[in-house]
């Protein structure tokens, strides 16, 4: 009989394609996981992994019962999370996975209270993008998703729990006077430099000023907001900035203004992604409450 563990191993491999990788992700022999994977494979009649000592490399008939493992291994989850339900909340722990745009400025604002309220909730955070984290949902990878909407998420759910615009942020010397407003039709596009294509801030920056379609200029983007943020304060340009991050964007940079970006709102919205049937969604309303009432707090701008 194929046991669980045999298809932990086994969708342990498939993700690394390295045997050894795969037996210290999942803290066994490499022997005894090769063991397992060749009687997993008598037992099924055909080779799910190729393997020679260059490489490994799933069979077309593997990657069906891989696909299947996944689905088992997802409603085996469920099944244990269903039996947690009735204790307290938490009890059990729990991943999030939050895009690199947001982790930095979100998690130090709410983080701190989620442990107050709740001291023993251990809670695991990983960093990726967007539609890395969508698949790791789907597959019962990761719990939930902190993502900035709108974004694609066909089949899942979403629990809003922050929406915020935009700021313009300039060098002191290079900005109006006594402007508290600005539309996109007033920022010069040439000077502004914004993140790296493939990050859905920048979509999101692009959709709030209507500059899909047009031409930036610029030699220069990045990853990074601070770098951004760097490059704002040696007068190399301008960038945009969600409201979450400018607090800690902003603080000790005194030759910089930020100016609320004038266009119709909200620019984004931050929300927990899950599958449909997860069966924690009181424990992720709660975040959901505690994350709402911590940003209102300490993103507030006068």
């Amino acid at each position: 009989m194929i046991s669980l563990k045999q298809l932990h191993y086994a969708l342990a491999i498939e993700k690394t394609l390295h045997f050894k990788k795969a037996a210290e992700a999942c803290n066994v022999s490499q022997s005894a996981l090769s063991t397992a994977i060749t009687e997993f494979e008598k037992q099924l009649g055909i080779t799910v992994f190729e393997r020679n000592n260059k490489q490994v490399l799933v069979t077309n008939k593997g990657q069906l019962i891989l696909n299947k493992a996944k689905k088992v291994k997802l409603e085996l989850d469920e099944l244990l999370q269903i039996a947690q339900s009735d204790k307290q909340p938490f009890a059990s722990p729990m991943t999030l996975g939050v895009i690199p745009t947001i982790g930095p400025y979100l998690l130090p604002k709410v983080l701190p209270e989620v442990r107050k309220q709740h001291p023993s909730f251990k809670l695991k955070i990983i960093e990726d993008q967007s539609h890395v984290l969508v698949e790791k949902v789907r597959t019962g990878e990761i719990d939930a998703a902190i993502l900035a909407l709108p974004y694609p998420i066909d089949g899942l759910m979403s629990f809003n729990f922050w929406q915020e615009d935009f700021y313009w942020v300039c060098h002191k010397d290079e900005c109006p006077d006594k402007v508290q407003e600005i539309s996109s039709d007033e920022l010069e596009i040439d000077k502004l430099m914004l993140l790296k294509d493939g990050h859905c801030l920048k979509e999101h920056a692009l959709a709030a000023c209507d500059l899909r379609n047009k031409k930036q200029d610029t030699d220069f983007d990045s990853a990074s907001l601070h770098t951004l943020i760097q490059m704002v304060a040696g007068k190399l340009g301008t960038t945009l900035v969600p409201q979450m991050a400018l607090d800690q964007l902003t603080y000790n940079e005194s030759e910089i203004r930020a100016i609320h970006l004038n266009e119709p709102g909200p620019h984004r919205t931050i929300a927990l992604v899950i599958r449909p049937n997860y069966v924690r969604t009181d424990e992720l309303t709660m975040l959901q409450g505690i994350f709402t009432e911590q940003l209102t707090k300490k993103c507030s701008l006068a």
